[in-house]
């Protein structure tokens, strides 16, 4: 019956089950949904009805959900809930996601919910969280499945069985020695394959590739990535494996990142999105809107400076805004090019080199195009070579340090250990304004007296 169901319709099938008190009814069709559409649901639901949807949930499903939800609306079904059966949902909420909900609550909130907990669990938790934001040790979850060397593929496959409800990833079970250091690893496909009597230290891979509970999220996005890994295990500095990271948990890392490096690109600093309220979307977009301002004043202070040559020969101002702004773009494409290359490269001397020889041919062979084609129209237009020639040269040169700033800009502050996603599309087009402005005019200047 629910595959032929569309959204709306399940969601008022199960409105007129809370309503009935059809408890059956509703569980029979739960059971058919993913957790995030089950949050999809629970979010549309009217206000009058969610706690009693809440109350014929099961503790895994509620669980599932938490997981599914933003953090206000997670701390918002806490508080229907209640310390003692919100205690319940987060024991079997993943480690890091609680950690993650956790680190946003008050102290004193944070410490009654932890005291309720199981207490193996609260312990993880607090382990997780005693690791910096946005670091391995913050991501990694301890659900996962060790074994020992010297087991059996039998005795492995029945570790697995019984852990199987606990672990949160069973695509790979790591060996380890009576130290807890991570010295292995197998496959599940390695153990379907093996015979049951075969050992493991006979079967397992030794060379792991493994991450450390301070590495930055954006490394281990890179090793999973790079390994095409579901899960990646998570040793200390004493290489004892204390936790494992896996893919769903990876891809929002790379979502948030690419967030990040989209909003400072724009020069909005923080987060905002369709329901960020206008006061605080304001707030956030206007200290990098400020400082441009200030910036661009430069500009203006540019154009006092050559007044006399653009009073002489007034057809300059024509060509002005498609000068400035052409700059800009390429200059805002080639930061685009650099910002993504850095995330999915090694950055080092040769392909710094290579990318700026690279950046320089384009910008040339987009400068000759472009200015041979702004040459003959302005020549067309104000039947003036000088001013056609005069036009198209400063194209030519403004495009070429356009693209270079581009690329250079972001490439140093990479090297200075600051994130090339400041170097914003504004920020970069202010500046451009103000290389395209003193080239206009200074050629210009050069060519006065046969401009007039």
């Amino acid at each position: 019956m629910i595959k032929d169901m569309t959204q709306d319709e399940i969601s008022l099938y199960l409105i007129k089950a809370l309503k009935d008190n059809k408890k059956t009814d509703f569980e029979a069709m739960i059971d058919e949904l993913q957790p995030y559409d089950i949050a999809e649901i629970y979010q549309d639901l009217p206000d009058k009805h969610k706690p009693r949807f809440l109350l014929y949930l099961k503790f895994d499903m509620l669980a599932d959900l938490m997981e599914e939800l933003e953090k206000e609306e997670q701390l918002e079904l806490l508080n229907i809930l209640g310390i003692e059966k919100s205690s319940k949902v987060l024991d079997l909420m993943d480690n890091d996601d609680l950690a993650t909900l956790l680190h946003e609550v008050s102290p004193k909130k944070k410490d009654s919910l932890l005291s309720e907990m199981n207490k193996a669990e609260s312990d993880a938790v607090l382990d997780i969280m005693k690791y910096p934001p946005e670091t391995a040790g913050r991501l990694m979850t301890n659900r996962f499945v060790w074994i020992r060397n010297y087991y059996t593929v039998r005795e492995a496959v029945d570790k697995l069985k019984s852990f199987a409800e606990f672990a949160e990833s069973l695509n790979y079970l790591y060996v380890i020695d009576e130290n807890s250091k991570l010295v292995g690893v197998v496959s599940y496909r390695d153990l379907l394959i093996a015979e049951p009597n075969e050992r493991i230290k006979e079967i397992m891979y030794e060379r792991v590739i493994y991450v450390t509970v301070t590495t930055d999220q954006e490394a281990v996005a890179k090793t999973v990535e790079r390994y095409d890994f579901i899960a990646v295990p998570v040793v200390d500095d004493d290489h004892v494996l204390v936790g494992i990271i896996t893919v769903d948990d990876v891809i929002d890392v790379v979502i948030k990142e690419a967030n990040e490096d989209i909003e400072k690109l724009s020069a909005s600093g923080k987060a905002i999105d369709f329901e960020t309220k206008t006061l605080v979307a304001a707030t956030r977009r206007l200290p990098w809107l400020i400082l441009l301002l200030f910036i661009g004043l430069i500009s203006g202070g540019i154009m006092s400076r050559f007044e006399d040559t653009l009073q002489k020969v007034v057809a300059l101002a024509f060509f002005m805004p498609m000068i400035a702004g052409m700059t800009g773009n390429t200059g805002t494409q080639s930061l685009a090019v650099v910002v993504r290359g850095l995330i999915s490269y090694d950055i080092n001397k040769k392909v710094v080199a290579r990318l700026i020889i690279r950046e320089l041919g384009v910008g040339l062979t987009i400068g000759i195009t472009c200015a041979a084609l702004i040459s003959i129209i302005a020549y067309i237009w104000q039947g003036n070579f000088i001013l056609g020639l005069v036009v198209g040269c400063s194209l030519f040169f403004t495009l070429i340090i356009g693209t270079l700033a581009g690329t250079i800009i972001p490439l140093i502050l990479y090297r200075l250990n600051i994130d090339p996603a400041v170097a914003s599309g504004p920020l970069i087009t202010t500046l451009n304004d103000i290389f395209s402005l003193l080239t206009y005019f200074g050629i210009a200047t050069m060519f006065l007296h046969y401009l007039m």
